[in-house]
Formats: C-alpha cells, structure tokens, sequence
C-alpha cells in the first residue's frame, strides 16, 4: 500500500513560500520595538491615546482603539498626540539607577 494519496515530495512553491514566511521582518522582537514604538521618524505609531498612552498607526485606528476602551469618554481628535511632530521621547533622558555599560 503506498501513502494514502499524500504527496511524496514538497513542491518548490512550498518551499519558497516556507523561507519567505521565515526570513520575513514582521516588525516582532527586539529588532522591531523601534519601529512599534514610533520614536523614530520612520515608526509606524503615529498617534498616541491621551488616556492611556496606547500607540496607533492612524486616527481611525486610535478612534476603533477609544471605542472599544474608553466608550463613555468622547472622542476627540484634538487631544491625541501626534509622535511624529517633534515630540521628543521620553527613553532619550537618561533614568535613574540604570547604568550604561562598562565597555569604553
């Protein structure tokens, strides 16, 4: 009896799609918290909730977001703040009782 009508090899469109899938940047991880974190200029959250400070892309996301978390607040578009307008970050000072490295 062979094997049940499954196929013996995997085809090259698998494969390919395999690696593509594994070598993807998908924003994720250690590499990818700059670029969430819209501290650069290239980052991808713009706009940040006033109420709690959660992050979003684009103003109809931030609206979905203030729905869904905040429904008996109003929403204003007035009041978010754009990271993308010369905001400066907050992780550029330096914080107490974190040391640099010992490495000259």
């Amino acid at each position: 009896m062979t094997g049940k009508a499954k196929p013996k090899k995997h085809t090259a469109k698998e494969i390919a799609s395999k690696i593509d899938a594994a070598t993807t940047n998908r924003g994720g991880g250690k590499a990818g918290q700059s670029d969430r974190s819209g501290l650069e200029k290239g980052g991808h959250a713009k706009m940040e909730c006033p109420l709690c400070k959660t992050t979003a892309p684009d103003i109809k996301s931030m609206q979905i977001h203030h729905d869904a978390r905040h429904p008996k607040i109003p929403f204003d578009e007035s009041k978010l703040i754009n990271l993308h307008e010369g905001h400066v970050a907050e992780t550029s000072k330096p914080r107490p009782g974190v040391r640099g490295s010992f490495k000259k």
